[in-house]
């Protein structure tokens, strides 16, 4: 069996600062290898008018919180930031982080948030067409002095940031993509990490399609690593199942949802974090 890092979202809603602390204190000591809130202005799930902190200034307190988990944000609609903010954002995070920031991406879906802060949602095609771009933006501001873009909708003049991530040359980049026609070759070409959500059938399916998308661009599909969700439902015996199943089929990054029962019901699951734990 091929060894996993296990994550934990805390995904920030419906909860007091002091909780939300308190969950990453707690699965930074636990040994829980990923920290993951959500990119949301507005409480996703039961009361849509409950309380949801920002993602990208959590993350920096949390970074500050804690001392040795990685942190993210599962994933950053593009359509939320210009990319050069998000740039900065990400370097200053690495930066309070000591080099933990795992820099997690996506073209952005729910349109009913957008309309009610009056931030555009554009079509789906340019939406795709904007998170390419924005990879390039992002590539160049971590890694590049005076960088020059000249896109259909980003521009970069001899923009230089300083300083640079502390991970080199950039915080290892997560893309969430099941898209097949444009966002999986997406990932096959920028992803450091690739995250999907879905059974092992239709991981394994659509692992294909990045895979066939790195031999068309000659580049080795074992340089990408495989991300997906698991649900605390159930008992251990019933996680352990999916996590086999998962591992079976290449997976080699996993998110645990924080379960509605708790965190007793974490608690018992981080006992199984060793068992599949890399070296």
């Amino acid at each position: 069996m091929r060894p996993m890092r296990i994550g934990i979202d805390i995904a920030q809603q419906h909860l007091p600062w002091v909780e939300i602390e308190s969950r990453a204190r707690f699965a930074d000591e636990a040994g829980f290898e990923g920290l993951w809130l959500f990119d949301h202005f507005k409480a996703m799930y039961a009361d849509p008018d409950g309380p949801c902190f920002e993602a990208w200034t959590s993350l920096a307190a949390l970074a500050a919180a804690t001392e040795r988990i990685r942190l993210g944000i599962l994933v950053t609609g593009v359509t939320y930031r210009h990319p050069s903010v998000l740039a900065s954002q990400a370097i200053t995070v690495d930066h309070v982080s000591g080099g933990r920031l795992d820099f997690s991406l996506g073209a952005a879906w729910f349109e009913p948030e957008h309309r009610a802060f009056g931030i555009p949602f554009p079509p789906v095609g340019e939406r795709v067409d904007r998170f390419e771009e924005a990879l390039t933006v992002y590539k160049a501001l971590l890694t590049t002095d005076a960088a020059d873009v000249d896109g259909d909708h980003y521009r970069l003049e001899a923009a230089t940031m300083r300083p640079r991530p502390i991970q080199e040359p950039w915080p290892p980049i997560w893309i969430g993509a099941s898209g097949e026609a444009r966002m999986l070759p997406l990932a096959a070409r920028h992803a450091d990490v690739w995250h999907c959500f879905g059974d092992p059938a239709t991981l394994a399916h659509k692992w294909q399609v990045v895979r066939r998308s790195c031999d068309e661009i000659g580049r080795d599909p074992a340089e990408i690593r495989r991300g997906t969700n698991v649900s605390l439902d159930g008992d251990n015996d019933d996680v352990r199942r999916s996590l086999d199943a998962l591992a079976a089929i290449g997976i080699t990054d996993v998110i645990a949802s924080w379960p509605g029962s708790g965190k007793g019901r974490v608690e018992e699951f981080a006992a199984l974090i060793d068992d599949y734990r890399e070296a």
